[in-house]
């Protein structure tokens, strides 16, 4: 039985606006983009704010069980769902808001919906700015939306909620495991930013028997990049602790000889000056026995007699050791931290001995993160291979030739609702 196709504009409600500094005294809820966690798909944060002090584009008054789309950057795919306490607060002009007409869709469909792929997708074939690429309300709405009954759409909703439900709790798990590196840090070595064990302190770089950044210009362009040869280390293989070996790009060996001087080896620590956060590191793995950092991936190579290289990765990623490097940031839109800054950062510099055993416990850690790391890739793909199977009618195939007969008379109702024909009876026996 195959379902109908409709727009999300077509079985959404309209939503209202307001002023909230019309109001001379008073505080109100404010959702803005920043307070949407992309990763889990909720609002992680919104502030309290005075009326008086309302920002310009807090305009959109939203519902509990609304719909929020960033229409800005759609390819991030910012969407969250607006939970009872947030009910009758306001959202930015950067979100489409959208409230279903429950007697046509399931709101937690469409929750799902504004995740899938095919729905990103023409929000960013229809996104206008190249610098700060951006789709309109009405273009949101105008998105298509397959549209099974409401007693199907019930179905897929359990089937995904279950599913978003084991994502959840691998994360968590996840967060809670990485905690537990920085709290040995903490208890064997204290904080780096006030040293309260009062350990010698010396400049980041007089660690280090290598401290280099990559090359620069057009010594390593894009252009440069070829299907295998020498693996390139760039800022999104630099995760806080974590090698992340997703996004893969190489040069010739011809090339690499040109650049044999910033040659990165297993055991360096990998360094990234630009990106959220600006300072993390990571120690580059034994699986990739040479590589090449490019620029804003600083290398570290520790001097064997100062630092272990656990010791100075596990630093850097201190909360506080990023606090005290934010003197060091530099520029407006694109901040980073130059090599050369960051360098100068003073560092606690405990005995050798006691940073081998930290180093002996971190590489315990870190391959337990790394299993977990696998279970975590594993649980993520298959939550996008369910979301993919939702909305293309496989997931419900079965249950759908076991309801068929209740089924038919829906979605005759469906169609009246939505104006459109309902399908014929000699159609609807051929597809079952």
């Amino acid at each position: 039985m195959r379902w109908l196709q409709t727009t999300i504009g077509h079985v959404c409600l309209p939503t209202g606006q307001r002023d909230p500094s019309d109001s001379a005294e008073g505080t109100f809820r404010y959702v803005d983009i920043a307070g949407i966690d992309r990763e889990s798909k909720t609002i992680s944060r919104a502030d309290t704010i005075s009326c008086s002090d309302a920002p310009s584009r807090a305009r959109k008054i939203i519902r509990r069980g609304d719909i929020l789309v960033s229409t800005v950057r759609p390819n991030l795919n910012a969407v969250a769902q607006v939970p009872d306490d947030l009910d009758e607060a306001i959202a930015s002009t950067g979100f489409a808001v959208l409230r279903a007409n429950l007697d046509m869709v399931n709101s937690r469909y469409l929750f799902y919906w504004a995740q899938h792929e095919d729905f990103v997708n023409f929000l960013i074939t229809n996104a206008t700015g190249a610098h700060y690429p951006a789709v309109s309300d009405a273009a949101v709405r105008r998105a298509s939306l397959p549209l099974p009954t409401l007693s199907e759409q019930r179905r897929i909703v359990e089937i995904l909620d279950e599913a978003a439900r084991l994502r959840k709790l691998r994360s968590e798990a996840d967060a809670k495991a990485g905690r537990i590196l920085p709290a040995l840090f903490l208890k064997m070595f204290g904080d780096p930013a006030t040293n309260p064990k009062g350990w010698p302190t010396m400049p980041l770089r007089s660690t280090a028997s290598k401290y280099s950044d990559g090359p620069f210009g057009s010594n390593l362009k894009s252009e440069h990049y070829v299907s295998s040869g020498i693996r390139v280390v760039r800022l999104q293989n630099i995760g806080v602790g974590v090698f992340l070996d997703s996004d893969k790009a190489y040069i010739s060996a011809e090339h690499f000889a040109s650049l044999a001087k910033h040659e990165c080896r297993p055991g360096d620590v990998l360094i990234a000056t630009l990106g959220d956060p600006n300072l993390r590191a990571c120690i580059q793995p034994k699986s990739l026995p040479i590589a090449l950092n490019k620029a804003d991936c600083v290398q570290l190579r520790v001097a064997d007699n100062v630092a272990a290289p656990e010791y100075v990765c596990s630093l850097l990623n201190m909360p506080s050791t990023l606090s005290l490097a934010q003197s060091l940031v530099l520029g407006q839109t694109r901040t980073r931290i130059s090599m050369g800054r960051l360098g100068e950062l003073v560092v606690p510099v405990p005995p050798i001995d006691l940073q081998h055993r930290f180093a002996s416990k971190s590489r315990v850690l870190t391959r337990l993160h790394q299993n977990s790391g696998t279970s975590t890739l594993a649980i993520e793909g298959i939550y996008k291979s369910v979301l993919h199977q939702a909305f293309s009618g496989h997931l419900t195939a079965k249950w759908r030739g076991a309801h068929l007969k209740g089924l038919i008379v829906e979605l005759e109702q469906q169609a009246r609702l939505l104006n459109l024909p309902p399908p014929s009876a000699e159609r609807l026996a051929a597809e079952a």
